[in-house]
Order: structure tokens, then sequence, then C-alpha cells
């Protein structure tokens, strides 16, 4: 008997047959049920018994006839479990929502799949989306195919032959001093109180945020360690949050300084989370105990409360509209204009390499185009 599992796809069933071929490769092979996914399950389970019992690999199946569309569908059920759920969650939307689709109205196949027919995707593509979501789709189609060439379904990658799109030079919105305190207070007392501050101040990520647990303070030496994320995706249809010990690079495992203000603030919250602990008993969620933006029932603040809320309270409080994550621009832009060197900017940020902090923030750096017209004023003696 094959091995073998049911997916929820477009809500109705499919079942994924798993089995080695002749040259003792991994293949899998999809076969649709026809049953929606509400109320059939048991129906589903029993087809999908009867599949794994009476399932015969086919002698010899030339793989690199079929629809690109079907191929690229099969890699993503091969790659599932070699990668991050985040990474496999973004492959399998952008997958199923645009690449495939759009292939499979084509109707071309794996073999004769070539850099002409992607450049053409990428060219429409590029009507509707920005230059970086296009290179989002190259990198899933270059992988995808790389595998087939591995797998010896083709010769070479058609992918390596096309012309990728050219990122644009990314330009963050920041805000100035004021309007970071005007934040601050339109902030207080709310569920983004804490989400604001750690932003804003510390220049964290959504994910970095949402992560912080209480064991990353040390109220004695007076620290902040930055090492757990929480990130929220789709996945078979779910929305699931995902919790990690490891942050997106080794540099952004980081420890920051814990100022006096916020240590004071999160002291008051540490004791209010207990008194609300005791307040809703049995009803207060234990699932989250270790974090430290939860809310009042002890529920987490999830990452997409943060970006609708967030959006919210800049109008109700008629603020300059940007992105949540563009208060850890702003923490850059202010630490730019106050004099700290790039590469400490790098350091407080978590950026992997100085290149990225440079070509993010340089055109804010003025104090060194200053320092640079005084040096040619004096070289030259005007």
């Amino acid at each position: 008997m094959v091995a073998g599992h049911l997916r929820e796809k477009r809500n109705l069933y499919y079942i994924v047959l798993n089995y080695a071929d002749e040259q003792g490769k991994r293949r899998t092979k999809w076969i649709a049920t026809g049953l929606p996914v509400k109320g059939n399950k048991k129906k589903a389970e029993a087809l999908l018994i009867d599949a794994r019992q009476n399932f015969t690999p086919e002698e010899k199946q030339v793989e690199s006839e079929m629809l690109f569309a079907d191929y690229l569908e099969e890699w993503l059920e091969i790659t599932k479990h070699s990668i991050q759920k985040i990474t496999y969650s973004s492959y399998s939307n952008m997958s199923n929502g645009v690449i495939v689709p759009y292939f499979r109205q084509k109707a071309v196949s794996l073999i004769k799949l070539s850099a002409k027919d992607i450049q053409t995707f990428y060219a429409q593509e590029l009507n509707r989306v920005k230059a970086s979501t296009v290179i989002h789709y190259h990198a899933i189609i270059r992988k995808a195919l790389q595998y087939a060439v591995k797998t010896d379904l083709i010769i070479s990658n058609p992918a390596d032959k096309v012309e990728r799109p050219k990122m644009e030079r990314f330009v963050g919105s920041f805000y100035d001093s004021n309007e970071i305190n005007k934040l601050f207070e339109a902030a207080k007392g709310t569920k983004l109180e804490l989400p604001v501050m750690f932003g804003a101040f510390y220049g964290l990520r959504r994910s970095e945020v949402v992560g912080l647990k209480w064991n990353a303070i040390n109220f004695e030496k007076e620290t902040i360690t930055i090492r757990h994320t929480v990130t929220s995706c789709n996945l078979d249809g779910k929305h699931v949050l995902i919790a990690s010990d490891t942050t997106k690079s080794k540099s952004s495992l980081r420890t920051l300084p814990l100022v006096p203000m916020f240590k004071e603030k999160l002291l008051e919250v540490k004791v209010q989370q207990e008194r609300y602990k005791k307040l809703c008993g049995r009803s207060y969620s234990q699932e989250y105990l270790d974090y430290i933006c939860v809310d009042e029932m002890g529920n987490l603040i999830k990452p997409s409360y943060i970006t609708e809320a967030f959006g919210r309270l800049l109008e109700k409080n008629g603020l300059r509209k940007v992105r949540f994550h563009d208060t850890r621009h702003s923490c850059a832009s202010l630490l730019l204009a106050n004099g700290v060197p790039m590469k400490q900017i790098q350091e407080w940020l978590g950026h992997s390499d100085f290149s990225t902090t440079a070509n993010i923030y340089a055109h804010l750096d003025y104090s060194s185009k200053i320092s640079s017209a005084s040096a040619l004023l004096d070289g030259l003696k005007l």
C-alpha cells in the first residue's frame, strides 16, 4: 500500500499519493475526489484508503510531458516539508493564486516551457503588480524548474535565460520627533501602546514585537534580548500563527538597553497582567502566559491586528498615514538625525549586513554630507 493523505484545496478534497518510481525517485500523484470539504470527511477517507490499496504506478510515465501548472503543484507538495511554513505559505499563495492559473490557461507542458513563455508572463504581470512581486514569482518558478533539472525531467532551466525585473529603490516613510511623540501620546492606554513603543523606539519588526516574551527582559541588567518571533500566514486554507525561536537572521538576534522609562512601563504591565489573570480566573488564556503583548483576557495581540488597528489609530488622531513598519524606519531616521553612525544603526535594527542599512537610509545621512562639503572646502581652500 502506498503512502497518502487528504488535502483540502478550493474547498474540495484531493487525494495525494506518495510513491517511488522504478529509479527509486519520490513521486506524487494528485487525485480529485470531487467531494466538498464540508460534511464529506468520512467519504473522502474511504476513497483515500481505496486509492492507496489499488494504486499501481504507470510503468514508465513521462512526467516531463505533464503541464507545467500540474508540475508546479506537485513540486509545492514535495518541497512543503523541507522549507519553513511561512515560506511555503508564500510559495503556495503566489503559485495557486497567480502562476498556476496563468500557465494552466496557456496549457504549456513542462518540457516545452520556454524562456519566452516565462518572460511573457512577467511582462503581463508588471502591468498589474510591482516588480518586487514579479521577482518573487521568478524565485518560485526558477526554484521549481531547478528541481526538475535535478530530477532529470528537463535538461536545462529556462528561467535562467529570463531577464528578471529590476527591483525598485525603496524609500520608506518616516515620522520626525514631533510626530513620534504625538504617536506615543495617541497610543497611550490602547492595545497598541507597547507595539508602538517597541516599533518606534527600538525599531523592532512586527514579528519581533508580537514575539517578545518576559524572559527576554532582564530587569536587573536592564536589557531586552530579541530572540523569538511570531508571524501569521494562510496555510492550507487556514490562518495560523507561527512562533519561532529563530529571528529573521543571525544579526536579528540582538540585545538592546532597557531604558528607565520603558523599564517602568513594563513593570506596570507585568503587574497589570497578574491582576487580569486573577480577575478572569479560568477564562484567562493559558496559552500565551510567557508573552508581553497580550490583551485583558491573555490572548496574544496578533500581527494582523497591529497592522489594521495602527491605521485606525492614525486616522482617529489626525496623524499622517504610514505603515506600522515605518515606525522602524522612523527609529533609524531619528538615530541618523542625532549623529549615530550607520554601523551602530545596523546593529540596533538587526540588519544582516551593513549594505542593507546603507541602501535604505544613506539618503537621510545629511550630517555626513555636511562633513564631506566642509572637507572639500578646506581642501580647495575656498
